[in-house]
């Protein structure tokens, strides 16, 4: 092992990696505490070190003030010692993403053949394919977005990249719109769930204004009862709301029932179901015109 100063290192392979502000907080509170326990991997190139593996440790030694790095050097070209960085790993694992761009950089950069790879990391030829593929082809939006932490790499291969495929305008459209909400996966994929199943002038109110359909999705999962503290207008307020969810909700269920089983009968329970809810709504109608329209008596 050897010691560096910290201006020695050549940061080449920083974007094969994610770092969250979490990670790096507790990274640097165990450096500062306990000192650096493991070297980081570096590769020698004339007067300088490219840094292999430790970023993040680079970074919370940067963070803390300090000039000092410890080191163990690999005398080995580059693509080969990014291959053994990847067999050592034991600490975070990868996402897809970021294992996606490594596999472009040993690929594109360092001319290694697909079945190379697949022999040197162990993986079979199509993972590799596939990440390759993915590395290619995922949107510039998306990317951005996941190295600037506005949403995880998770969420995004999850939700973001098919919604880009089918359709990029409306992928960047959404970003915009949810940018520094740092929305949850769950959340991401109530979003692209619902633009699947909606129509052509759904799915743009649902791009233009995410926030607002989480808001709503949000007011109808809430229990019936209002809180101890509500008025009788926020109940209703409320419940109106969740109404309106509701509603918005099953058109787009019954929207992608009729596309996937356009030819199916409704059964008996559907039917009856929604007779009640008809008669529901006309007794609903007539009480919310009466409450409106009554006229308040005079005085006197």
């Amino acid at each position: 092992m050897i010691e560096l100063e910290l201006h020695q290192l050549e940061l080449r392979y920083a974007g094969l990696r994610l770092g969250t502000t979490g990670r790096q907080a507790r990274l640097a509170a165990s450096l500062m505490e306990h000192g650096q326990q493991t070297p980081v991997l570096v590769v020698p190139e004339a007067e300088r070190f490219v840094l292999i593996d430790g970023y993040a440790r680079v970074e919370a030694l940067r963070s803390l003030g300090r000039d000092l790095v410890t080191a163990t050097l690999l005398e080995l070209p580059e693509a080969e010692a990014l291959v053994l960085s990847y067999r050592l790993e034991r600490g975070r694992r990868r996402s897809v993403l970021e294992e996606a761009w490594l596999i472009a950089e040993l690929v594109e950069r360092h001319g290694k053949s697909q079945r190379e790879l697949a022999l040197q990391l162990g993986r079979s030829p199509s993972w590799i394919s596939r990440h390759l593929a993915l590395a290619r082809h995922v949107p510039e939006e998306v990317e951005d977005a996941v190295r600037r932490g506005a949403v995880c790499a998770h969420a995004a291969m999850r939700h973001l990249v098919p919604l880009a495929r089918a359709n990029a305008d409306a992928c960047r459209q959404l970003l915009t719109a949810i940018d520094g909400e740092h929305l949850s996966d769950r959340q991401l994929g109530k979003l692209y769930n619902a633009w699947r199943a909606g129509d052509a002038a759904e799915r743009e109110r649902l791009v233009s204004q995410p926030m607002l359909y989480l808001a709503a999705e949000e007011e109808s999962s809430r229990p019936d009862e209002p809180s101890p503290g509500d008025n009788q207008d926020q109940a209703l307020v409320r419940d109106l709301r969740a109404v309106c969810g509701i509603c918005d909700r099953l058109r787009r269920t019954l929207a992608e029932r009729a596309r996937l089983r356009p030819t199916a009968p409704w059964p008996t329970l559907l039917r009856l179901s929604w007779s009640q809810v008809r008669g529901a709504f006309v007794v609903l109608n007539e009480t919310v015109d009466n409450a409106q329209h009554k006229e308040t008596p005079n005085a006197g």
